[in-house]
Formats: C-alpha cells, sequence, structure tokens
C-alpha cells in the first residue's frame, strides 16, 4: 500500500475546508440580508412593471411613426407577460406578489410625460419618446441584471431562469427602439425646424 505524501495530506484537508465553506444552509440563506434585497428589489421592479402597463400605451397614443408605435405596442405585450413572471417569482419563493413604489421608474415615468407634452408632434416627439423608453429600458436591464445575479448567488435557479427570459427581451426591446430611431426618425428629426 502506498503512503500518501505529506503535501497531500494538507492539499486534501485545504480542499475539504473551502468546500465545507462552500456549502451554504439553504434556511441561512431564506433569512439572509442578501434575500431581504433580493425580495424589496423585486418588489420595485413588479411596481415597475405594473406602472409601465400605464405609461406605454400614453406613448403609443403620442407616437407618430408606424415603426415606433408597432414597438411599442410588442414591448406593452411582453411587460405584461412580464408581471406575471414576476408573480411566479413570487411564488416560488413562498410569498404574495407585491408591489414597493419605484421612485426611479415613477421618475422616468414623469420625465417621459413632459418629453411628451413639451416636444412638437412628429419626429421630434418621436425621438423623445425613444429617448425616454430606451432610459425605462436601462433602468430595467439594471435591474434584471442584478435580479439574476442574487437569484444565482442564493441559488434560486428557477427564478434566475424567469428573471433571465425578461433581461433578454429587455435587452431586444432597448435594440429595437435603437433601429428605429436609426432608420429614419432621429434624421428627420434633425431636420424638423425647432
Amino acid at each position: 500500500m502506498a503512503k500518501k505524501s505529506p503535501t497531500t495530506k494538507v492539499t486534501s484537508k485545504k480542499a475539504a475546508k473551502k468546500t465545507s465553506k462552500n456549502k451554504i444552509d439553504s434556511s441561512s440563506i431564506q433569512e439572509s440580508q442578501l434575500m431581504k434585497l433580493f425580495e424589496d428589489e423585486l418588489k420595485d421592479i413588479y411596481w415597475a412593471e405594473k406602472a409601465l402597463t400605464k405609461a406605454i400605451p400614453k406613448m403609443v397614443k403620442n407616437a407618430t411613426s408606424p415603426d415606433l408605435k408597432t414597438a411599442l405596442e410588442s414591448h406593452l405585450q411582453e411587460t405584461l407577460v412580464h408581471v406575471t413572471r414576476l408573480e411566479n417569482v413570487f411564488g416560488l419563493l413562498g410569498k404574495k406578489p407585491a408591489a414597493k413604489k419605484c421612485e426611479a421608474m415613477a421618475g422616468l415615468i414623469e420625465e417621459a410625460s413632459e418629453i411628451m407634452k413639451d416636444c412638437d408632434k412628429g419626429a421630434m416627439r418621436d425621438a423623445g419618446i425613444i429617448s425616454a423608453g430606451q432610459k425605462v429600458e436601462h433602468y430595467e436591464i439594471a435591474s434584471y441584471g442584478t435580479l439574476c445575479q442574487f437569484s444565482k448567488t442564493l441559488g434560486l435557479g428557477e427564478a434566475k431562469k424567469i428573471l433571465g427570459l425578461t433581461l433578454n427581451e429587455e435587452k431586444g426591446a432597448d435594440k429595437k427602439l435603437t433601429e428605429v430611431a436609426e432608420a429614419s426618425i432621429n434624421l428627420m428629426a434633425a431636420h424638423q425646424k425647432a
């Protein structure tokens, strides 16, 4: 029988110690500060998505570009799905869906309203709506990206999967708004007299 070298014993002890450090008690995770923050962020984005179901139709009403209207209407349908997905994530946590006012989204929606009010109808207003819409998308991308990372750390694989779907759709909506802006609206607005 071959003897283990002293180095092998030390390495094995270090590996065992490292493995035990990486094991996390699931009950401590459920009560952790990160879980509390995760739940607070879920409530925040849940409020934001629900508020967007009311704000996006106003953007559609004020838009003049058919491509912009289509992009916004498509994203409205996605937003309704996002609300349902968030409700599913709350369910995975054994929690009732709850919203907490998202001051950032409330501010972005207010800014969008001001832009629509202050801009002349046509390409200028459409460019403003795209600007406001992309600010909203970037906030959502940051929020869902963070929630995905939190859920990964917390070992919430199904929640991460659900939130990841939404993250990808938010990135797609942002890309679509860029395409619409670059196709014609920004150029038309640049030539519109102030």
